[in-house]
């Protein structure tokens, strides 16, 4: 892989991804995603000024190109035809092999005004009725096929746009459905959610959607934060120059997830440590099972970018905090006691009304007749209410 290939004018202002002071879980978060996509996406949480945003736009120049299909709106790979859309599919069934070339990962950012038909395309329904064909105007999903979608302040996007991108995130395809047609195409990318945690929170249903989740903030310590304000004037200065100071680490990254993608496949995961993931989730009283999927990925791609060919102990414990971070729950409360055995003889029959009672006592020949009678303020000869009063309030 030629690390220069095809890079833009813009990319050499970019801040370089090694030159991110700190925030080492959020790095390696997001170089997991980019080994293996299935792990689900991060999301990471943080304070405003955090470089929440400048890694992931770093993180797609360390990405190698990727091979398309000519003209195909939704980037397809013409090395993998079982995950083709309806146009290249067809075209393969006649035999024809369109052209192809290289181009970087596409990046696609969400517009948090972004509607249903923005993120999903639409179908042209008067076209199809007029020639009977289905005509698909492709959205930011198929743009975003094989590459990386970046949401900022996912907390303030409609959660109807967030449960449809992670659906897409789970199941690697889009469907589009109009007035009885459906369109479906593949749909595979690295999904970077950020947020501030003090502009509101996501429901559990969408944060136990998210692969992988790291919490950031500012440096602690007053040396950490003269470095960096040195290094962004160093950067705002000369950024090309910048930049070219970090390329070699860059560089070394860029070759690391290269080879890591090509080893993925066989990295073995040890019928042993299973249980260890599954003690970790149920200890934490994790909620179904995505965090054990997740941490089984994160595990994998970690020993594969280490350059290892079996999972450890080490691994699952370096990637496990961060798939059961936004998962995690307080202890459940204990269940309710089971009833004992019902004895029959004991049971009180449900019949025995309070008026059965009441004339039991009135039959006791002990009550007597005059003293019994109610006065007009309605208490009784020894000066307590007869309960006439909050019988009728009760009633009432």
């Amino acid at each position: 892989m030629e690390f220069h290939n095809n890079r833009t004018q813009t990319e050499d202002y970019l801040y370089p991804f090694s030159a991110i002071m700190g925030q080492e879980e959020m790095k390696l978060a997001l170089i997991l995603n980019a080994i293996e996509p299935r792990i689900g996406g991060v999301l990471i949480r943080g304070e405003k000024g955090t470089a929440k945003s400048t890694a992931v736009r770093a993180l797609r120049r360390l990405l190698p190109e990727i091979r398309v299909v000519r003209g195909c709106s939704c980037l397809c790979d013409p090395d993998s035809p079982l995950r083709a859309c309806p146009q290249c599919e067809a075209k393969i069934k006649e035999g024809i092999y369109p052209e192809s070339g290289y181009i970087k990962v596409p990046l696609v950012t969400l517009p948090l005004n972004a509607t249903e038909e923005m993120v999903t395309g639409s179908l042209d329904i008067e076209f199809a009725l007029r020639k009977g064909q289905r005509c698909f105007q492709p959205g930011l999903l198929a743009r975003v096929n094989r590459g990386i979608l970046y949401i900022d302040e996912v907390n303030l996007l409609d959660d109807h746009l967030v449960d449809i991108i992670l659906d897409a995130v789970s199941s690697g395809i889009n469907i589009v459905e109009r007035e009885g047609l459906s369109y479906l195409h593949p749909s595979r990318f690295i999904l970077a959610g950020t947020m501030n945690p003090e502009e509101g929170a996501l429901r559990p249903q969408l944060l136990d959607r998210f692969g992988l989740c790291v919490e950031i903030s500012g440096e602690g310590d007053p040396e950490s934060r003269v470095r960096l304000m040195e290094m962004r004037d160093s950067y705002d200065t000369n950024p090309v120059e910048f930049a070219a100071r970090y390329l070699k680490e860059d560089k070394g990254i860029a070759e690391r997830i290269r080879s890591a993608r090509e080893r993925l496949k066989g990295v073995i995961f040890p019928q042993r440590l299973l249980g260890l993931v599954s003690e970790i989730c149920l200890q934490n009283n994790v909620a179904g099972h995505r965090a054990d999927m997740a941490i089984k990925y994160a595990a994998r791609a970690l020993a594969a970018y280490e350059g290892r060919s079996a999972v450890t102990v080490g691994d699952i414990n370096r990637v496990a905090g961060m798939a059961i971070l936004h998962r995690k729950r307080d202890a459940l409360p204990p269940p309710p006691p089971s009833p004992g055995p019902v004895d029959p003889d004991k049971h009180e029959d449900p019949g025995d009304s309070d008026e059965q009672k009441e004339q039991g006592q009135n039959s006791s020949p002990d009550n007597n007749d005059v003293n019994n009678q109610p006065r007009e303020n309605g208490e009784d000869p020894d000066g307590e209410s007869d309960g006439r009063e909050e019988e009728d309030y009760q009633q009432g």
